[in-house]
C-alpha cells in the first residue's frame, strides 16, 4: 500500500516569480554577496515593515549577534532573554560571551511576561547590574506586549532587540511587529513565513547602526584599495541571488498571512467543541505563522506527545511547542525570572502544547486530514 502524501508543517511557498529575480542576478553576473538586489531588499522590507532601513544578512542569528555588538555586548555583561522561544534568540548573548538571564512568558500572549521583566530590571538595578539589551521575542507570530516592554525598559534605560523571526506581516497597536525595539529582526529560513532558503534582516531607525552593521557583516573590511581591518568582523552578508528570491517572496507577503490566518480559523472552528482545547490568544493582529493549542489534561486525557506521534503515523509533522531555554541543558545555571508564584508559564504551556501544520499552501482536504487524526484519537482515548 503507497504511503500518504508527507503533510510538512510550515514548507516553502514560492510565488513563482522568484525564478525571475534569479535569472536576472545571473544575467547580470551579481552572485555574491551584495548587488542590486540586496539593497532592493533591504529598501523595500524596511518600507514595508514602516522602519528607516534595514540590513540583509545570512540569518536571523546573524541579525541578532549583530544588534549586540552594535549595543556593546561584551564578556561578563547581561543581556535579559525570553525564556519560551528557540535557542537562537540566546545563542548570539554566548557568542560574546555574556550571560543571559531568561524572562517567564505570561498567558495574555504566551510571550514575555512584564511583570516578571520588571521585577528582573528593579533587582538588575538595586545590584548595579543592569543588562546590556533585553531579547523580546515575538512567538508563533503573535506579538509581545512591546508597549508595556518597551515602557519598562525605556524606564531603565535599556535598549529592546526585537525577535520578529516568526511575526514578519503581524500588526501590533497599529504598527508592523518588529519596529518597537531599538532593533529589530526577521529570518527568511525556509520555514518561515516567507523564505531566501536561509537569510535574515536587521531593521531600524538609527540609519548610522546599520551602515555599522553592513561594514561588521562584511567582514569589517575598511575602505582601502588593499584589505584593510581595524576590528573583527563577520562573513554576514546576504548573497543577492538569494536577496531576488526575497523580493519575489515579500510581494506576496500579505497573501501569505491570509493564508496562514486562514488555516488557524479552520482549525479553530473544527476544533474549539472540543473540551479542553484553548489555541494561542490574539492581541493585535498575528500572522498565525504557526498554528498552536494546548490540552488541559484534566478534559483530555490525550497528551500532546500522543497527538504528534499520531500524526508521524499518518506521515503528518506536528512538534511540541518550545521547550523553555531555562530548562536547556546549554543554559544550566542560568536566572530565570517567572511570571508568578503559581510556577513558570513557560514550562506549563511546554508540557501541553502542539504545533499543526500551518503551511500557507496547505490544502483543505490535507487540513481535513490533519483534523481528523486528532479528533479521532482524542474520541478514541
Amino acid at each position: 500500500m503507497s504511503q500518504k502524501k508527507r503533510i510538512y508543517l510550515s514548507p516553502p511557498h514560492m510565488s513563482g516569480e522568484e525564478e525571475r529575480y534569479v535569472a536576472e542576478a545571473f544575467r547580470t553576473n551579481w552572485i555574491a554577496p551584495l548587488g542590486p538586489l540586496v539593497d532592493a531588499f533591504e529598501e523595500k522590507l524596511a518600507a514595508y515593515v514602516g522602519a528607516a532601513g534595514g540590513a540583509a544578512v545570512s540569518s536571523g542569528t546573524a541579525a541578532i549577534h549583530l544588534a549586540l555588538k552594535l549595543l556593546g555586548v561584551g564578556k561578563g555583561d547581561t543581556v535579559f532573554c525570553s525564556s519560551f522561544t528557540f535557542v537562537a534568540s540566546a545563542n548570539p548573548v554566548l557568542y560574546e560571551q555574556a550571560e543571559p538571564v531568561f524572562i517567564d512568558s505570561e498567558r495574555d500572549t504566551w510571550n514575555m511576561s512584564p511583570r516578571a521583566l520588571e521585577r528582573a530590571l528593579d533587582e538588575a538595578e538595586r545590584a548595579r547590574n543592569l543588562p546590556k539589551a533585553v531579547i523580546v521575542v515575538n512567538l508563533y507570530g503573535q506579538s509581545a506586549k512591546m508597549d508595556e516592554i518597551t515602557e519598562i525598559c525605556d524606564k531603565y534605560a535599556v535598549p529592546v532587540i526585537e525577535d520578529a523571526a516568526e511575526s514578519l506581516g503581524s500588526e501590533y497597536k497599529g504598527r508592523k511587529s518588529g519596529t518597537f525595539g531599538r532593533f529589530g529582526i526577521y529570518s527568511f529560513n525556509g520555514n518561515k513565513i516567507i523564505t531566501t532558503s536561509g537569510g535574515g534582516m536587521l531593521v531600524s531607525d538609527d540609519e548610522e547602526a546599520l551602515k555599522k552593521a553592513r561594514f561588521l557583516a562584511s567582514q569589517a573590511r575598511e575602505p582601502a584599495v588593499h584589505y584593510q581591518h581595524q576590528k573583527a568582523g563577520f562573513n554576514y552578508r546576504m548573497s543577492n541571488v538569494l536577496a531576488g528570491i526575497g523580493i519575489a517572496q515579500l510581494a506576496v507577503l500579505d497573501d501569505r498571512v491570509k493564508a496562514r490566518r486562514t488555516v488557524f480559523k479552520r482549525y479553530q472552528e473544527a476544533l474549539s467543541d472540543i473540551g479542553g482545547i484553548s489555541f494561542m490568544p490574539e492581541l493585535g493582529m498575528s500572522n498565525r505563522w504557526l498554528t498552536t493549542l494546548t490540552f488541559d489534561h484534566e478534559k483530555i486525557q490525550t497528551s500532546p506527545r500522543d497527538i504528534i506521534e499520531q500524526l508521524a503515523r499518518e506521515n503528518i509533522e506536528a512538534r511540541p511547542l518550545w521547550k523553555p531555554l531555562h530548562r536547556q541543558p546549554l543554559f544550566e545555571g542560568a536566572a530565570f525570572y517567572p511570571h508568578d508564584e503559581s510556577g513558570p508559564v513557560a514550562d506549563d504551556l511546554f508540557q501541553r502544547g502542539l504545533c499543526l501544520p500551518s503551511g500557507s499552501s496547505l490544502t483543505r482536504e490535507e487540513q481535513d486530514r490533519i483534523i481528523q487524526v486528532i479528533a479521532d484519537r482524542i474520541n478514541y482515548k
